[in-house]
């Protein structure tokens, strides 16, 4: 319970759930612009090869499946999950990195990933990011021309569960309609900042 307990200290950790396509990355880039010292992001650990332009450390931990595997018998993530036969991770390690610095952590993970975060004593805001419609999705992702046709559907069927999911009351504290992006921003941008401040009179 060690780590758990120290996973409290510091403002309450942000989790950005959505799509593949959804713009939960063009969020997050945004807030760490504009509020270069209030957060960090918390970096996955990944068992895929880096893509173009990924680096170690930055945008994932590179790993292997066997030396990941045995990290999660250990106890060492908050979170995992599988996705087109890849491991994928939130290390409390990479969560208590941000927290002693004294930054929002913010978490981009999947609906697999949160609903684990749920058992834990992490008490995060919860924010999911939603397309305006499956149409967009498609097309976001096909512009991307990172997929093949299968990987496409896969992630169309996931993505349709998610918003499922995202959309139920009581799952979320947040549910943003991405179809105007600074509208939608704006959205996020209050949502956080209100939170902030319920925090900080809650902490003197």
């Amino acid at each position: 319970m060690g780590a758990f307990n120290m996973l409290q200290k510091g403002p309450r950790p942000l989790v950005l759930c959505g799509p593949s396509g959804s713009g939960k990355s063009t969020f997050i880039k945004k807030l760490f612009e504009e509020f270069p010292d209030k957060f960090g992001f918390s970096v996955s650990h990944t068992t895929r090869n880096p893509r173009p332009g990924e680096e170690d450390g930055k945008h994932y931990y590179f790993t292997t499946k066997e030396k990941m595997q045995k990290q999660i018998e250990q106890g060492e993530f908050l979170e995992t999950a599988t996705f087109t036969g890849n491991l994928y991770g939130t290390s409390k390690q990479a969560v208590e990195d941000v927290q002693k610095a004294g930054r929002v952590c913010v978490l981009d993970i999947d609906i697999q990933g949160m609903k684990q975060i749920k058992q834990s004593s992490l008490e995060p805001l919860y924010v999911f990011v939603k397309p305006p419609s499956m149409d967009e999705l498609e097309a976001r992702l096909r512009k991307r021309n990172t997929e093949t046709e299968d990987s496409l559907k896969q992630r169309l069927s996931i993505a349709k569960t998610e918003i499922e999911y995202g959309e139920k009351p009581g799952n979320f504290d947040l549910v943003i309609e991405n179809d105007n992006f600074s509208k939608a921003y704006e959205k996020l941008r209050d949502f956080i900042l209100s939170n902030w401040e319920k925090d900080s009179k809650t902490e003197t």
